[in-house]
């Protein structure tokens, strides 16, 4: 895959939540050789970030008039259907 790829983690607050998808985002993907860059924010800060992006991913609901394509999930906070998320994901930034 050439390039990195870039992903907006977007949680409430960008605090903790998105800190720990973020991270496990990039695990994941770096063992699959997707290279990223990822940035996290706050739910109101997504319209104004979204056009640097390749992909959004979030745990709350967010606004989906950006043209960006969304994943909206607590697997990688809660563990229920990672697997799922984690191909929908290799298979978002590999189209």
């Amino acid at each position: 895959m050439v390039g990195k790829k870039r992903i907006l983690v977007v949680c409430g607050t960008a605090i903790a939540t998105a800190a720990v998808v973020a991270k496990a985002i990039e695990e994941v993907l770096d063992k699959r050789g997707i290279s990223t860059t990822i940035r996290q924010c706050k739910s109101s800060e997504v319209l104004s970030l979204a056009q640097d992006a390749d992909l959004i991913v979030t745990t709350t609901p967010v606004a989906t008039d950006h043209g960006k394509p969304i994943i909206q999930t607590l697997a990688f906070i809660t563990g229920i259907g990672k697997q799922a998320v984690i191909e929908e994901l290799v298979r978002t930034l590999s189209s």
